[in-house]
């Protein structure tokens, strides 16, 4: 009986030895990566339609050179955008950032991009990009950046304050992979960051 008593404390011992090494290889993966400054003024956040424009995505696009523009953004809230990029060869000109391939979740040093997905959601008077969990439910969710208005074309979407853009980096390759980054989950003013997901069918 004694043996047995060892036995399962080994075990239980040995579980909870691999559960915390799998926890810290979850963790570790976002410390492969850190993180580059951009130049905000180079990229505009793009809710883009789907079909027939009841549902988007983020795009991102990215004015590299000045050789032409890239965009344009006209109005406000919201601010309707002009992809002038998808009517020319833009190879070495502008990049254009499509889906989680292009860009992810970041906080801190948390590389979130397995576990939360950026998504638009529209109400009746604005266009959010929320920040969903995609593995555990009871995770918070982030209102990362607003229209300011209803649309269902291109839309500009601005950043809420404590949220911006950065490049992933590796050692001290910098990458191409664009991270919505925040620095913490309350990093403003100590305004709460998990915000309710609004009712698209308002």
């Amino acid at each position: 009986m004694a043996r047995l008593r060892i036995a399962a404390a080994a075990l239980s011992v040995f579980g909870a030895t691999v559960a915390t090494g799998l926890i810290s290889s979850v963790r570790a993966q976002g410390s492969l990566f850190t993180t580059a400054e951009v130049d905000a003024t180079k990229f505009v956040l793009v809710s883009a339609p789907i079909g027939s424009g009841e549902r988007s995505q983020l795009n991102i696009y990215e004015q590299r050179t000045s050789a032409r523009p890239c965009y344009s953004v006209s109005g406000v809230a919201p601010g309707v955008v002009d992809p002038l990029l998808a009517t020319f060869d833009f190879t070495g000109i502008c990049n254009r950032y499509i889906d989680g391939n292009g860009y992810s979740l970041r906080i801190g040093a948390d590389d979130l991009g397995t576990s939360y997905r950026l998504t638009v959601i529209k109400s009746a008077n604005d266009v959010q990009l929320m920040a969903l969990p995609t593995r555990n439910p009871s995770e918070p969710t982030f209102l990362v950046a607003r229209a300011g208005g209803f649309g269902n074309n291109f839309v500009q979407l601005k950043l809420e304050p404590g949220w911006r853009l950065m490049r992933r980096q590796y050692g001290k390759r910098t990458l191409g992979h664009l991270y919505v980054y925040r620095d913490g989950v309350q990093s403003d003013s100590g305004s709460a960051a998990e915000t309710a997901v609004p009712d698209e069918t308002e």
